[in-house]
């Protein structure tokens, strides 16, 4: 339930991520798109789904590869990583819908390594809030957003597949 009346225009920012990825890869012979569970996955499928990239698409699930996987202990929602293509010498567009703190993204990146080693990981997020931990930064953004301590911002999907992006109030 949003708390605030700012909501977003998810379907817009998507086509803005979109045309960023598009414009970026052009040339890349090698390109692939992973989504991070759940709403980098979902945004992934999109884009390659536009991109011509259904062949080259994965997903990863970081719960293990957090760094506080000890304090949180295994969620119910775990997903499966699934790679079906070969990681070394690709160009991974790693997808996530928001980025914060940076540590979704390093354990992604951790993940992929699992793989094999990509010639290059660029990272796209719809939404990124800041407060950075780790020194990451998106490739490719839609948007930038300043949110208050105890406010974050939650991608869902409708059964249509549209998007929509709203902020919350956060409980942890």
């Amino acid at each position: 339930m949003p708390t605030s009346t700012k909501d977003f225009d998810a379907e817009a920012l998507y086509l803005v991520l979109r045309d960023q990825v598009k414009a970026g890869l052009s040339g890349v012979a090698d390109a692939a798109i992973v989504g991070i569970h759940s709403g980098g996955a979902w945004l992934a499928e999109r884009l390659a789904a536009d991109l011509g990239l259904q062949q080259r698409l994965g997903f990863i699930d970081v719960s293990f590869y957090r760094d506080d996987y000890a304090k949180k202990g295994l969620h119910p929602d775990v997903k499966p990583t699934h790679i079906p293509f070969n990681v070394d010498g690709a160009t991974v567009v790693l997808v996530d819908d928001v980025l914060y703190t940076g540590r979704t993204t390093r354990a992604a990146i951790n993940v992929l390594f699992d793989y094999g080693r990509p010639a290059c990981i660029r990272l796209a997020a719809l939404a990124d809030r800041g407060g950075r931990e780790l020194p990451v930064a998106a490739d490719f953004v839609a948007t930038t957003v300043a949110l208050g301590a105890h406010q974050s911002l939650a991608l869902a999907r409708a059964e249509d597949g549209q998007f929509t992006l709203t902020i919350e109030k956060d409980h942890a």
